[in-house]
């Protein structure tokens, strides 16, 4: 949530971004919920295109059929249009709450991991392994810990529990860091740090500001430096602004999330 990651003690996000743009108002899509929000951030549609409305989606069951689809059903995602137009990128998906795999079609993905019990360590490792093994071809890797939404729904969004969970993957952001310079990998890079939704309570799904209003955040090469972006925005134009971060500006018909100005230096 915005008010988590204000309250909380991040210095290594911090640092990541202070060379950045880093957006505090930026909307998630409706609902306030996880599946269609992880899907918008990686396609570029909102739920009306995608048809991912709830955690229960799947893509042999569901209501409403995705506007655009690849050949297998699926909703045309960032991977795929990656791969159709950078035929050597290296695209990876780490994550840790089984469902977030399901509305993306693993053909456009180099690897998939799963980590048990909201378990981090195995895949911030795995990430790191990938990119030092592609270290001289295009990559993009999504990395996902869905701890501190774990903490919002045990403990309240806002408790201390859920606080030191933001701070607690800081750390491991910071360490990843580290690395990353250690192998000469971090001048190079872009960073994207996004959320799905806050809450309220111990849930979410609704319309305030608490579950509406997210924290987005980008650095990097081609990146305004030192920008608290103004322009309006939503989890549905993630997509668009990764594939943009690659050159590639023809995107599918059914994606509505566009590049908000500020973001690009070159604008």
């Amino acid at each position: 949530s915005l008010e988590g990651f204000q309250q909380a003690n991040t210095p290594n996000i911090d640092g990541l971004f202070a060379d950045g743009v880093i957006s505090t108002s930026t909307r998630t899509v409706m609902p306030s919920v996880t599946m269609p929000n992880w899907t918008s951030h990686l396609t570029g549609g909102g739920p009306e295109q995608h048809g991912v409305f709830g955690n229960d989606w799947e893509r042999e069951d569901h209501s409403l059929d995705p506007q655009e689809m690849d050949d297998d059903g699926y909703y045309p995602s960032l991977f795929k249009i990656a791969k159709d137009n950078i035929p050597n990128i290296k695209t990876a998906f780490y994550f840790n709450w089984k469902s977030l795999i399901k509305p993306f079609n693993k053909k456009y993905l180099d690897e998939v991991e799963f980590e048990e019990n909201d378990g981090y360590d195995q895949n911030y490792q795995a990430a790191l392994n990938f990119l030092v093994s592609n270290h001289d071809i295009p990559t993009l890797i999504f990395l996902y810990s869905v701890h501190v939404d774990h903490a919002g729904h045990q403990y309240e969004w806002m408790s201390p529990e859920f606080i030191s969970a933001i701070e607690a993957i800081d750390v491991k952001i910071g360490e990843f860091i580290e690395q990353l310079k250690a192998e000469g990998l971090y001048e190079t890079a872009n960073f994207l740090l996004f959320t799905d939704h806050g809450g309220i309570g111990t849930g979410h799904g609704g319309t305030s500001s608490q579950e509406m209003v997210v924290p987005w955040m980008i650095s990097g090469p081609k990146i305004n430096k030192g920008v608290s972006l103004a322009s309006p925005h939503s989890n549905a134009n993630t997509a668009a602004v990764v594939v943009r971060l690659f050159g590639i500006r023809d995107t599918p018909e059914s994606w509505i999330g566009k590049v908000p100005s500020g973001i690009f230096d070159e604008e």
